[in-house]
């Protein structure tokens, strides 16, 4: 990268802390006040900086409108899918990704499980919405009014013994899935069936997606499965930091 375009881009973390003047700019780069103003027009031709009244400097409005197109442009299920095949690979078992939308929780993508008896699902299909793990961490990460609305509104169909049985079951599960960062549905939609899950953030933190792995009972047991909870939960970190842009933090 050019020495010029180095310092032009290091100004911009320097003023998402808040509008700095030109000597503190400059005093930043290192750099004469006459560079750093050069770099700053230059930035400001391009709406990516914005010269206050008080002659001072902030993030400007196009740097936003940028960030927020390249957020809608995101493609979560192209990010993920090579991350998904990788864990599928590693353990064997069926792989989903799904998202919320309209009041529903989709699949979006899946991995089949490599062995013959396997679980049935299809992409596009809405999950058991009471139960499945991927749809307790979308709803888990709602405000606590809007989960409380929608877990009055649901209904909570028996599916198992050990389904989700009503609204307060529905509302304290996801209370735990929140607080942990993990979900589980073991037999709740069947009984053969387990499933763990871990969510897929963006930049802010919010989840946009959720991904999880599933197992018979006849090719691993509950407590199997869960020892892969720590790879599943690196795969989706690992996803989330693609999706997000963001890198591993350093060590100190």
């Amino acid at each position: 990268m050019s020495q010029t375009v180095d310092r032009a881009l290091s100004i911009l973390p320097l003023l998402a802390q808040g509008p700095a003047d030109l000597g503190q700019v400059a005093e930043r780069l290192d750099v004469h006040k006459s560079t750093a103003l050069r770099l700053l027009r230059t930035l400001h031709e391009h709406g990516l900086v914005y010269r206050q009244e008080d002659q001072r400097y902030r993030l400007g409005a196009r740097l936003f409108a940028l960030a927020q197109e390249a957020v809608e442009n995101l493609d979560v299920r192209e990010i993920a899918h090579s991350h998904l095949v990788a864990l599928n690979d590693r353990c064997g078992h069926t792989v989903h990704l799904a998202v919320y939308e309209e009041q529903e929780v989709l699949y979006i993508d899946k991995v089949e499980s490599r062995y013959p008896v396997r679980m049935y699902s299809r992409i596009g299909k809405p999950v058991a919405i009471t139960v499945a793990a991927v749809a307790k961490l979308l709803l888990a990460d709602l405000t606590e009014p809007e989960r409380r609305v929608i877990a009055e509104k649901l209904d909570y169909p028996m599916y198992t013994s050990r389904s989700t049985p009503n609204a307060a079951a529905f509302l304290k599960e996801l209370a735990v899935v929140r607080e942990q960062g993990w979900a589980t549905d073991l037999g709740g939609h069947e009984e053969s069936i387990n499933c763990i899950g871990a969510p897929i953030r963006g930049a802010d933190g919010r989840v946009v997606a959720a991904m999880s792995v599933s197992a018979p009972n006849v090719v691993v047991t509950a407590e199997e499965l869960l020892t892969l909870l720590p790879l599943v939960r690196r795969t989706a970190e690992t996803i989330s930091r693609e999706y997000s842009g963001t890198t591993r933090p350093k060590k100190a």
